[in-house]
Parts: C-alpha cells; sequence; structure tokens
C-alpha cells in the first residue's frame, strides 16, 4: 500500500513544485523521509509537489476516514463513498544532478576511494578543541552572524525551513520569513542563511577574500602572485596492463615550473567543488564531455584548446586562482597518490561553504564604502538585462559562424575546385594545337586551374585559424552567462530579505539592530556580486579584443595567400 498522510490544516501554494492541500484531505507521499522540512506527494486532485511535513500527518496504518464536515452531519453513515486519493506513479527525486563522468574518463578505485572524511592531521573539517575553548588562535577566528534575539524569536521546537502552522501563539516581534521554495539557488546556496544571521565557523586568515573599492566600484583584490598554466601534450596512457586507456594532459603551471599530469575527470572533480564552494563566482564550465571518438585527434585537439581557455580563466580569477583546491589540482605530483587522496579529502571536507562561504568575504569598511542598496538593484538589472542580450547575440554568432565555417569547408572548396577543373578541361583542349606559339598559353590556364584548386583547399582549412578560435571564446562564454543567473538570484534574495525587515521596522514589528544586522549581511552579497561582475567585463573586454585582433589578422593573412595564389597565375601570362 502507497505511504499516506493527512492534511492537518489549509495550505496554499505560492510558488512552482508546489501544491495545495486542503483540511483533512489525505495524500499519497512519495517517500516518508523530508527534505529540509518538506515532503513530495500528490493530492487528492492528482497534482503532484512538495508541502510542508508539518502541515501533515503520515498516517501508519490505512488511512480512516476523516470526520465529516457540519454542513453533511446529517447524511447517513457511508451515504457517500469518499474518492481515494490517485494512485501516485513512483515519484521521480527532486531534482536530478548529472550523471557521473562513465565511459568518459570514469572514476578509478586507484584514485578515488568511498572514503570522503579526512582523517589527516590538518584537513579541513576537523576539530579544533583548542580553538573551541579559547576562542581562535593565530590566523583563525571565530565568526558568526548569529544573536541571542534572532534564535530566540524563530523558536527552538520548529526544524528550519517549516511554516509556522495555523493557530500559533504570537510573536512578540516578527522575522523576515523564509522562501517556501527550499530548492531556490538563494536557499541552497546557503545565502538565505546567512543574511537571516544563522552561520557560524572559523575563518582562517588564507580563507579571507577580499573586495576592494576600485575605479570601476567592487572588486576582487588582485593576486599578489599572478600566474599562468600552459596545457600540453595530451596523450593516450594505459593502465591494468592495457585494459584501460586514457588521455592525460600535460600541465605546467608558471609559479612552479613543475610539471604534472591530469586526466579530465580531475577536471571534472576540481570543477564540482568550486561550482559548490563560491555561489557568486562564476566558475568557468569546462569542455563538454563525449562518451565515444574520446581518443580521435580533432576530439582531443579541441578539448585541449577548450581545457586551455578554461585553464587562462582559473588563472585570471583572484580568488580561484588561489583556491586551495586548484593549488592541489595544478601542484600535487601525479605520482604522489597519497598526497592527492589527502589532498581531495581536504577539498571534500571544507567547511566554509552554503552559508559560512559568506562569512569568509571581507568588504570595504568606513566612509564612502557603504552600498546604496537601490543603486545596487539598478547595476544588477542593468547586467541582467545585458548578459541576456550578449547570450542571444553569442549565440547567433555561433550558429553564423559554424554555418560560414560549413560552408567553407565543403560549399567553397567544391566551387573553387570545380572553376579550377573547369580551366584544366580548357587546358587540355588547347593542347590538341599542336602549335609551338600556343604552349605558353596552355601552361599559364593549367597554371590557373592549379591556383584555383589550391584556393579551394585554403577555404576548407582557413576555419581552423579564424572561426574555431571564436566558437571556442562563445562556447566559454556561454557557460559564464549561464551561470549568473543563479549569482544574481543570490542577491536578489538578499535584497528581498532586506526590504521585508525594513518594512517590519516601520510597521513596529522589528528593532532596528535586527533589521540592520541582514542589511549589513545583504551588503557583503552586494559587494561580492558587484566585483565579480566586474571581474567578467574586464576579462570579457581582455578576451574579445585579443580574439578580434586574431581574427582579422588571420583573416589578412588568408587573403595574403589567396592574393599571391592569383598574382601568381596572372605572371604565368607575361611571357605568352
Amino acid at each position: 500500500m502507497a505511504l499516506r498522510a493527512r492534511a492537518l490544516y489549509d495550505f496554499r501554494s505560492e510558488n512552482p513544485g508546489e501544491i495545495s492541500l486542503r483540511e483533512h484531505e489525505v495524500l499519497s507521499l512519495c517517500s516518508e523521509q523530508d527534505i529540509e522540512g518538506w515532503l513530495e506527494g500528490v493530492n487528492s486532485r492528482g497534482d503532484r509537489g512538495l508541502f510542508p511535513a508539518s502541515y501533515v500527518q503520515v498516517l501508519r496504518a490505512p488511512a480512516a476516514e476523516p470526520p465529516p464536515p457540519a454542513r453533511y452531519a446529517n447524511l447517513p453513515a457511508g451515504g457517500f463513498e469518499p474518492c481515494p486519493p490517485p494512485a501516485a506513479e513512483p515519484c521521480p527525486p527532486p531534482f536530478a544532478y548529472p550523471p557521473g563522468q562513465g565511459s568518459d574518463d570514469d572514476w578509478d578505485d586507484d584514485w578515488d576511494d568511498s572514503s570522503t572524511v579526512a582523517d589527516e592531521p590538518g584537513a579541513l573539517g576537523g576539530s579544533y578543541p583548542d580553538y573551541e575553548a579559547a576562542g581562535g588562535g593565530p590566523g583563525r577566528y571565530r565568526v558568526s552572524t548569529r544573536s541571542e534575539l534572532s534564535l530566540g524569536s524563530r523558536g527552538g521546537a520548529r526544524p528550519p525551513g517549516h511554516p509556522h502552522p495555523p493557530g500559533g501563539g504570537a510573536k512578540s516581534s516578527a522575522t523576515v520569513s523564509r522562501n517556501l521554495n527550499r530548492f531556490s539557488t538563494f536557499v541552497k546556496s546557503g545565502g538565505e542563511a546567512f543574511v537571516l544571521g544563522e552561520a557560524s565557523g572559523f575563518v582562517k586568515d588564507g580563507d579571507k577574500l577580499c573586495v576592494v573599492l576600485g575605479p570601476r566600484g567592487p572588486q576582487w583584490q588582485e593576486n599578489p602572485y599572478p600566474f599562468q598554466c600552459s596545457i600540453e601534450d595530451p596523450t593516450k596512457q594505459t593502465k591494468f596492463k592495457g585494459m584501460k586507456s586514457y588521455i592525460a594532459y600535460k600541465l605546467v603551471p608558471s609559479h612552479t615550473g613543475q610539471q604534472v599530469h591530469r586526466r579530465y575527470k580531475h577536471f571534472d572533480w576540481l570543477y564540482g567543488r568550486l561550482a559548490e564552494k563560491f555561489p557568486v563566482i562564476s566558475v568557468p564550465h569546462l569542455p563538454e564531455k563525449q562518451a565515444t571518438g574520446r581518443f580521435e585527434e580533432d576530439f582531443i585537439s579541441k578539448r585541449r584548446k577548450g581545457l586551455a581557455w578554461w585553464m587562462d580563466h582559473m588563472c585570471s580569477h583572484p580568488v580561484l586562482a588561489q583556491c586551495d583546491a586548484f593549488q592541489h589540482f595544478l601542484t600535487c605530483p601525479s605520482t604522489d597518490e597519497k598526497a592527492w587522496k589527502q589532498g581531495k579529502r581536504k577539498a571534500e571536507k571544507d567547511e566554509m561553504v552554503g552559508a559560512n562561504f559568506f562569512l569568509t568575504i571581507s568588504v570595504p569598511v568606513g566612509p564612502g564604502a557603504s552600498l546604496d542598496l537601490q543603486e545596487v538593484e539598478s547595476q544588477v538589472d542593468g547586467f541582467k538585462t545585458f548578459t541576456k542580450k550578449m547570450d542571444e547575440s553569442a549565440l547567433q554568432l555561433n550558429h553564423t559562424a559554424n554555418e560560414f565555417a560549413r560552408k567553407q569547408v565543403t560549399g567553397f572548396k567544391k566551387e573553387y575546385q570545380k572553376v579550377g577543373h573547369s580551366f584544366k578541361c580548357l587546358s587540355q583542349a588547347f593542347e590538341l594545337d599542336q602549335q609551338t606559339f600556343s604552349a605558353g598559353l596552355n601552361q599559364a590556364i593549367a597554371f590557373t586551374a592549379e591556383a584555383y584548386d589550391a584556393i579551394g583547399d585554403l577555404f576548407a582549412d582557413q576555419p581552423r585559424q579564424d572561426l574555431d578560435p571564436v566558437m571556442d571564446l562563445l562556447a566559454l562564454y556561454q557557460g559564464h552567462l549561464a551561470n549568473f543567473p543563479d549569482i544574481i538570484h543570490v542577491q536578489k534574495g538578499a535584497l528581498t530579505k532586506v526590504k521585508e525587515s525594513k518594512r517590519h521596522v516601520e510597521e513596529g514589528k522589528m528593532e532596528l539592530q535586527k533589521a540592520e544586522g541582514i542589511q549589513e549581511r545583504c551588503n557583503i552579497i552586494s559587494f561580492a556580486t558587484l566585483a565579480e561582475i566586474n571581474h567578467f567585463h574586464k576579462i570579457r573586454v581582455r578576451d574579445f579584443k585579443s580574439q578580434m585582433q586574431h581574427f582579422l589578422q588571420q583573416q589578412i593573412i588568408f587573403f595574403q595567400k589567396v592574393t599571391q595564389k592569383l598574382e601568381e597565375a596572372l605572371h604565368k601570362y607575361d611571357s605568352v
């Protein structure tokens, strides 16, 4: 029998993915396990979605019929057969993560093990009794956004994320409400918990991320030791006596000069860690995975170029370039399996994620350092419009460039070689004339035919030189543009909490000090968001300037080659 529950109160859905409940209604549950205070199931109307766990009572035995409402009290018992809740199909999980690497560089037991707990001394996530007792230590200090007022006002009996059931006692002071959609980016990133003052943790000096005021506004503090990293010599390697093959890439960071070898799965692991840790930073996307043809030369070359762009953006970002996980990826010797696993576990046990990540952000203070939230909202809205338009134009340019490259490789080459073949036929016809004075003309026409045939080959090879690099850059930036809606959503969510707290203060329902705390934490998220926006624009100008210069230079070289071929053919007629 399907697991069922009875609604204790009415609940009206207000967000996508939620369903409404009616008091006494019997629902079918997908699972008895709640997710941050929410259950998933199907109501009596056949709607499937989320609802608060505190609004229902799970029925351990077959559900008894609810007591009839007063308006039907005079009907004989059993006069109406109640409609049973619809039989629900097994519910999928609320959201599914992409499958693992699978056939594309799948995980190996010798590289990864089942343990993700760092048991080595000094690993992130270990206990620090001395610090907890003494309140910190050199280079390590406790940061908390909790307050007794905020904790007391929420009450300890209600789990986080549960809406207040109707009929609860009146609160002495209002609290900023939680988002009902517990799967929103603002909630999952930890932004909501941070803004509401629920983050608490130890922050090391090395973990601090500094935002400074620059000529264009907030920006990430520059990396004092900038570096680059080349990706070279992709080679096919084997293991298990040749039973398994993979491609390894040689990485040479400029700040160490020591080469290491990494597989695509190592890049994929690093991307996953960084994307989880930095909710307000656009971590560049990796080149797409591929299940078949992984050892073909063209695919390996294209992936290496994509990884090179990815690496350039990683090294250019002031925050990502200095991240411990990234430095471990770049510097850990390829042959030291133990050191790799220790660093990997340390990154996976990092405590400065979620709401605690925002504790690591240090923003300017003092006169002139405060942000006008209305101006911030205007800037973020303007950037949102910009990213939407850029995404549309990038898609259009990518389609146009891809179509033009296809024509060059197939159509243009074929047409030029068709012209060359026609000239060759004419030359062969003229050779039937055995007159000596016509020999020079025949040779010139034959050379012209060869010139057009060569020009066709030039057209076919040209996209590799100019259009392909443009499309590679567009693919990288389409990944960035796909990241920013979530980043903006976190900032917007924080701003909404500020507006709500101000309204409570005006109505006399919230203390000013508590509202100021919410605004201060919103400022931290706003500073980080504006810093990331400024970095995006800075790197965008650099990249597109360089790429457009390269494109036009390659176009000039190409047409110079075409002109040279035509001039050589022209000079053949001078001696006729």
